[in-house]
């Protein structure tokens, strides 16, 4: 994979005249992007080829970027670099697509909230499971819901229980716009939404005419402020000393299926993006597609 970069590297330098910073700062970012490169290779063992670095590869690169917590203006010039050198190697007939077609639309610089890893998901996961009351039963089934699905807060707290198929295995909810889709779930998730809906859900109801899944003290729908102060408590059990968000556990169910290999595209069904950015077009897939693809890249689907 280095004799490529040499070779573009003198590209650069016959063709394109570039100052001494700019080419340092390519021969520095194709350098970095190589190793990463050949590290998922070495990983996989597989041997490194530049023919075998797909869209997903891309992505999980700047998803370490990112994870790295390099600036946004340089994340953006890493990506710029490596559009560069794959617009080359497409050109001189050494790679047969490039993986970095379109992505030059990717909000690069936006400032998302750092992920936490697999390992915090399950001590969190695991804090519920301590309190043997209904409140406790309903606070595993939310946070297993939300990190088996990556909905949003407000998607997870407008949920009625006739939006929960446990028979298929599926969960419906209405995203922005009123746009509603399925969203499979891990058989684990479905177990413990079984038994909050089974045994402690009866124990918060106060009215039978009361459709919301998730009940409060009172017998009502629980709001999103209401998770939220559930959700700190229990990420400062788990010994998490980075802030945990609704929308971090949203943003790790992303991260944690592209790292497991899941199609981009089938990524954002499940969330329910309209778009990658402001200026990538959404592109649909089958339900089916998308809960192989679940099954297949979800950690705890595993």
């Amino acid at each position: 994979m280095r004799a490529e970069i040499e070779k573009f590297l003198a590209y650069l330098k016959a063709e394109k005249g570039l100052s001494e910073n700019t080419f340092f700062a390519y021969q520095n970012d194709l350098s970095q992007m190589t190793g990463f490169f050949e590290s998922e290779a070495k990983k996989n063992t597989t041997m490194p080829d530049w023919g075998n670095i797909d869209r997903q590869s891309v992505m999980r690169y700047l998803l370490d970027l990112q994870e790295k917590r390099y600036a946004p203006t340089t994340r953006a010039r890493k990506l710029a670099a490596a559009r560069s050198f794959f617009k080359f190697l497409s050109n001189e007939g050494l790679i047969k697509e490039d993986p970095t077609h379109n992505l030059e639309s990717l909000s690069v610089g936006r400032s998302l909230p750092k992920p936490i890893s697999i390992t915090q998901v399950r001590a969190l996961l695991e804090q519920p499971t301590k309190h043997a009351s209904p409140e406790g039963k309903r606070d595993e089934a939310m946070l297993q819901l939300l990190y088996a699905s990556g909905m949003r807060v407000s998607e997870l707290m407008s949920l009625n229980i006739d939006d929960v198929n446990l028979v298929d295995g599926d969960v419906r909810c209405f995203g922005k716009g009123k746009k509603e889709r399925l969203i499979p779930i891990h058989p684990q998730a479905i177990k413990v939404l079984d038994e909050y809906l089974a045994k402690a859900r009866p124990q918060l109801a106060r009215s039978n005419d009361e459709k919301a899944l998730f009940l409060n003290r009172r017998g009502e729908r629980l709001t999103r402020q209401g998770f939220w102060q559930i959700l700190k408590q229990y990420a400062k059990a788990a010994g998490i000393t980075t802030p945990v968000t609704p929308h971090t556990l949203r943003h790790s169910f992303a991260t944690h299926m592209l790292s497991g290999g899941a199609d981009l595209r089938a990524v954002q069904e499940l969330l329910g993006h309209a778009n990658i950015s402001t200026t990538q077009i959404y592109t649909h897939l089958t339900s089916e597609h998308v809960k192989r693809t679940y099954e297949k890249a979800h950690p705890r689907a595993k």
